[in-house]
């Protein structure tokens, strides 16, 4: 029996003991983040007209929802791929682990930085992220001082900072199963959060209590969760050029003639500035493989291949033209190396 007979019979054996049917599947599932969802549909699409592999189905689910669909289990109802824009949490690595997903293989594709952007029909903001946390926190320092939170009371920008304009405070932005949404509090408005010194005391004293205060966003109409298509919200930030929407820079890349991206402390988001770190707002792009797949669903380590190639994610690659800031060298020659050799993650 040879190697690929092997992994079929064992993949069977895996449906049988699972309660799964034995039903087949000859195209790859994706699913997961919707920052990712672009890129990796790229990439699907040139695997597609390179090999003659069917063209993977890709699912845009969120960070969140697409490692609970991943993390569910093997066989062919489950996806073999998720992308994640941001890590894997060790709770999402110990439940795969229970469903019997044992083996995890990590790809880091990249980076990418998370704008807060409006409509070129308004003007470009420069905001801190101190004014972003005093913004949008459920809590916030009492306005009238003292080492106390209040319920925020601030209605228009003026109000946060009285260089910024008397425009009501509308933040459209992802839901809780996104990364782009976990990022963007534990940069963003953490970041601004931890400017109070009585709250960054919080931290060493109740890291529960610090984190509460500083990565929840206000429940008042405010932050309005806005799903998981970031085209939507630029969609809607030119319907209404008084709000602000939070996404991934790919975004304002693709929509750059109708959105801009707010200056943070100082920076604006752009390539180079998210490529040398000096976007305060910058995060590490994944996607998570199922090991226990390849061999049994044709053409996981080719689109593998694919997407860990020069040619696609490397600095003059066809994922940079669309807004992803590739790896430096060596840390994409690592990754590689990992993708070719299926290395799995443990954690």
């Amino acid at each position: 029996m040879n190697r690929k007979s092997i992994a079929i019979a064992a993949f069977s054996a895996v449906l049988v003991a699972t309660g799964a049917q034995a039903a087949s599947r000859d195209q790859i599932s994706i699913v997961g983040s919707s920052t990712v969802y672009p890129f990796s549909t790229v990439v699907a699409q040139q695997f597609g007209e390179k090999t003659s592999f069917k063209t993977p189905i890709v699912e845009s689910t969120g960070s969140g929802g697409g490692l609970k669909l991943f993390c569910a289990g093997v066989g062919v109802e489950h996806p073999d791929i998720t992308n994640a824009s941001r890590r894997i949490k060790k709770s999402e690595y110990d439940q795969c682990q229970t469903n019997g997903v044992k083996d995890i293989i990590e790809v880091k594709i990249g980076y990418d930085g998370i704008v807060v952007a409006n409509s070129k029909k308004a003007d470009q903001l420069t905001l801190t992220r101190k004014d972003i946390f005093l913004a949008l926190a459920k809590d916030v320092p009492d306005p009238k001082g003292g080492d106390k939170l209040v319920s925020n009371p601030y209605e228009t920008w003026k109000d946060v900072n009285g260089s910024l304009p008397a425009v009501k405070i509308e933040v459209l932005g992802p839901p809780p199963t996104s990364g782009t949404r976990d990022a963007f509090v534990e940069l963003a408005m953490e970041g601004g959060c931890k400017k109070f010194d009585f709250i960054k005391a919080m931290k060493k004293e109740d890291k529960k209590a610090y984190k509460g205060v500083c990565h929840t966003l206000r429940e008042d109409g405010a932050y309005v969760e806005a799903g998981e298509n970031d085209n939507l919200i630029v969609q809607k930030l030119e319907a209404n050029p008084s709000a602000l929407g939070i996404f991934g820079f790919s975004f304002l890349d693709q929509n750059s003639d109708k959105v801009h991206g707010s200056k943070v402390d100082g920076v604006e988001p752009t390539f180079d500035a998210i490529a040398d770190g000096s976007y305060p707002v910058s995060r590490s792009l994944y996607f998570y493989v199922k090991k226990a797949h390849i061999g049994s669903i044709p053409g996981i380590e080719e689109f593998l291949a694919e997407f860990a190639s020069e040619q696609a994610w490397g600095e003059e690659g066809y994922l940079s033209d669309r807004g992803l800031i590739p790896m430096p060298t060596e840390e994409r020659k690592q990754f590689a190396d990992d993708v070719k050799s299926l290395n799995t993650l443990s954690m």
